[in-house]
């Protein structure tokens, strides 16, 4: 009676009935080759996917968020600007100044070079940042406006008028803030042939956007020899001082500058790519081994000639009647 109570432990049988069922809630071993074909198939699950997340978002916005790299918007289709290096700028082409008077280009076309700008004085954004940003630059050179150079600044709307022009030219004279400029910056209106015919020499391309009654143009100073032709672009609204004195200098074939800016034009070369000045590294070097072999011929020349004109020791002397060493009567 004592031994049946103790096999019929209820906590014991209990425990063993709770461990049988848990072994038997696991499944079966799988076999070796029926994981290798599982792995392999989450393998390829995951390079598919790997490889479709790139073209998902591509397959998404096609049409639909943005248009092919190559594709403008409607209202940019005519918009940009064409480099005409070398192009001559119609001298014959009639304009009103900011004064009411009648002018030529050819006017202008003198013995310095000019800068030429292409704005419409009413644009309310790129325009006044661009007259902004070119009046700031001249400011940080040392060539001055009426000097050693002019500034024709033309409006591409026929509508604007020449109050619209003399406007504009006080704000920004006063911005420059140099005696003199008055005389060597000039804000013109004109018809729409004349305006055409020039936009189409310097290769500026705008459009106008009548849902919005502005226009749609690219921004950009260019740099004209003293008889008009075109020498250099600068893009943007933020023109480098160093890129501007060069163009200026260049473009006056010598007449302006000093000897630096020789080295400087020497030394660095105009990209028409990105409208700036880069830095030729060959020259460079040749520049600095002439320097250098300059610098070593001028010691060796100051040496030599140090050496002629510098007195002889006595006793190194044949007419002094003594050679060698003095006797200085120490005996040993």
């Amino acid at each position: 009676m004592k031994l049946s109570c103790q096999n019929s432990n209820p906590v014991r049988d209990h425990a063993r009935r709770d461990v049988t069922t848990a072994i038997r809630a696991v499944p079966p071993k799988r076999s070796e080759a029926s994981c290798t074909q599982t792995c392999k198939l989450v393998f390829a699950a995951l390079t598919l996917l790997v490889f479709a997340m790139p073209a998902w978002p591509q397959a998404m916005s096609k049409g639909i968020l943005s248009p092919p790299a190559s594709v403008r918007p409607p209202y940019l289709e005519n918009v940009g600007i064409e480099q005409r290096l070398d192009a001559q700028v119609p001298p014959e082409l009639a304009f009103t100044d900011d004064a009411g008077r009648r002018v030529r280009l050819g006017d202008y076309f003198a013995k310095k070079p000019l800068i030429l700008n292409l704005v419409y004085y009413k644009c309310p954004m790129l325009c006044g940042e661009a007259l902004a940003g070119l009046s700031g630059a001249m400011k940080m050179i040392k060539f001055d406006v009426g000097n050693e150079f002019e500034v024709v600044t033309v409006s591409f709307n026929p509508k604007e008028t020449t109050a619209d022009a003399a406007a504009k030219k006080a704000e920004f004279i006063r911005r420059y803030g140099r005696p003199g400029a008055a005389g060597g910056w000039h804000f013109l209106t004109g018809s729409a042939e004349s305006i055409n015919a020039l936009t189409k020499a310097v290769g500026f391309q705008y459009q106008y956007d009548a849902a919005r009654n502005q226009y749609a143009h690219a921004t950009a100073i260019m740099v004209l020899t003293p008889k008009g032709r075109i020498s250099r672009y600068f893009y943007g609204v933020d023109f480098p001082p160093k890129d501007l004195r060069m163009g200026l200098v260049e473009a006056s074939q010598g007449k302006i500058g000093n000897a630096v800016d020789q080295v400087l034009l020497y030394c660095y070369h105009y990209d028409p790519a990105t409208g700036k000045y880069g830095a030729i590294v060959s020259n460079m070097l040749k520049l600095g081994g002439g320097l250098t072999i300059l610098l070593l011929g001028g010691l060796l020349l100051v040496l030599f000639r140090l050496e002629r004109i510098a007195p002889r020791r006595a006793w190194d002397d044949p007419k002094s009647g003594q050679s060698g060493l003095k006797h200085t009567g120490y005996v040993r």
